[in-house]
């Protein structure tokens, strides 16, 4: 294995806004207004937001509900469109095959790429050429797309230069620059250092990535433990050894939270609970996956630790669901001790949600229920139905052609008549069970404008 580090040939890619950019580019009238992409129940969590409505302080792992009330009247609150955003994905992907055979990809919107397995050029000019060129190509190939590139000497480095200057901004930090980049940023870009470790940094006097690097690998390592405290220790030098890696099949996605002082009030905990499903619902957003088993861990003050998992007969993203079953496994767990630690994980993940949530949907939509107490009154032989129609979703009418829906809701259901080769289109209300409108596959970007919304 070769050598990392001694030269600036690893490249991060991220997209920039990447939900919110496709619905922008697929449906016209919405370009250049406030876009949010996630969750529109009572606990839907916000996956992403257009460049314009973070202007607003909306952002992903939001609740939506916060989102609504930060931006204006006319933002555009749209439900994910997976299958428009995987093949936006692939496309991107197999760009950068073509920049090098080894990419490891971390989600649909993000990917490391071994710049020196393809042969590049790593010299400075020859990196800053390449980046430029990759940034095009994407741009030209999903119809107007925009992604920020890093390239340095390590993942760490690489993906805070691929932040540096979103969007549509490339960086390249040079072998030697690593420290003078890094030591002055928050303790935060340190990869590995979520709020509970930079919480517990900042009770040592730890602002900055600089201050942590004056900590000894001792105190770290009797503050975090051995695999923690040298990670840190390594990392805050920009010590970044990780190769990519081609197979990256993500089993699990997880958030936990470790506590200043030990958490005993049922209230509290709850509340605990609830945010952290709400960060894995984002990442569950994010990696446009679903999950079927739902995991919470628990640690008492002694370091015992235990998990306890339940599986749904369904595949869900809903942040609703997970929160109802998270809530469910805390009631089993005796707290009255007072919890130290607690984490939300789920497993069993795929690319499509399966039935039984939609019918639960249909079933809360016609009896004016919430999604999840739909699941629940499901009767045992449900009739084929007509999915409910959900905002964002692509539809064809077999008289006025293409369009998304613009909202339903009272037993009709408005249209928007437009696509990513179209200029703004006309809208248009229906009944629910027009049998002229259908769901549709989502449109063909290709042969859109490629300039950036």
């Amino acid at each position: 294995m070769r050598t990392w580090g001694q030269e600036a040939s690893i490249l991060h890619l991220d997209l920039d806004a990447f939900f919110a950019a496709v619905e922008q580019r697929d449906k016209p009238s919405l370009r250049g207004r406030p876009v949010v992409v996630g969750g529109l129940g009572g606990r839907g969590v916000v996956s992403t937001a257009s460049y314009e409505a973070r202007q607003y302080g909306a952002r992903s792992a939001m609740p939506t509900a916060e989102a609504r009330r930060r931006c204006p009247p006319g933002t555009a609150f749209l439900g994910g469109r997976y299958e428009a955003y995987r093949a936006t994905s692939q496309v991107v992907m197999q760009l950068l095959t073509e920049v090098s055979p080894v990419v490891e990809q971390v989600s649909v919107d993000e990917a490391y790429v071994d710049l020196a397995a393809g042969g590049a050029d790593l010299t400075p000019g020859g990196l800053r050429r390449l980046g430029e060129e990759v940034m095009q190509a994407i741009r030209l190939a999903t119809g107007g797309l925009t992604a920020s590139v890093g390239v340095s000497t390590s993942k760490m480095m690489a993906k805070i230069g691929s932040e540096m200057r979103k969007p549509a901004g490339l960086t390249v930090i040079a072998p030697g620059e690593e420290l003078d980049v890094l030591h002055p940023m928050p303790v935060r870009a340190v990869a590995g250092v979520g709020p509970a470790t930079a919480g517990r940094l900042r009770g040592f006097g730890v602002e900055t990535v600089a201050d942590l690097a004056r900590i000894s690998l001792p105190d770290l390592v009797s503050i975090f433990g051995t695999a923690h405290g040298q990670a840190l220790h390594a990392l805050a030098r920009a010590d970044d050894s990780r190769p990519v890696v081609t197979e990256r099949a993500a089993k699990s996605i997880s958030a936990e939270e470790t506590f200043e002082t030990d958490l005993t009030d049922p209230a509290v905990l709850t509340a605990e609970v609830d945010a952290l499903t709400r960060k894995v619902s984002a990442r569950l957003g994010t990696s446009a996956t679903f999950a079927r088993t739902i995991t919470l861990k628990a640690r008492w003050h002694d370091f015992t630790t235990v998990t306890r998992s339940g599986s749904l007969p369904y595949a869900t993203g809903e942040p609703a669901v997970i929160a109802r079953e998270a809530r469910r496994l805390l009631e089993t767990i005796d707290t009255a001790a007072g919890l130290r630690l607690l984490g939300v994980g789920v497993s069993g993940l795929t690319t499509h949600a399966q039935e039984e949530l939609d019918l639960g949907a249909e079933t809360a939509c016609a009896e004016g229920m919430s999604v999840e107490e739909g699941a629940h009154h499901l009767p045992t032989r449900t009739p084929a139905v007509r999915q409910p129609w959900s905002t964002g979703q692509d539809v064809r009418h077999d008289r006025h052609g293409a369009g998304w829906v613009w909202g339903s809701g009272r037993r009709v259901v408005t249209v928007r008549f437009e696509g990513p080769l179209t200029p703004p289109g006309p809208v248009r209300t229906f009944t629910v069970d027009d049998a002229d409108l259908h769901p549709a596959e989502p449109p063909d970007w290709r042969g859109a404008t490629t300039h950036a919304w």
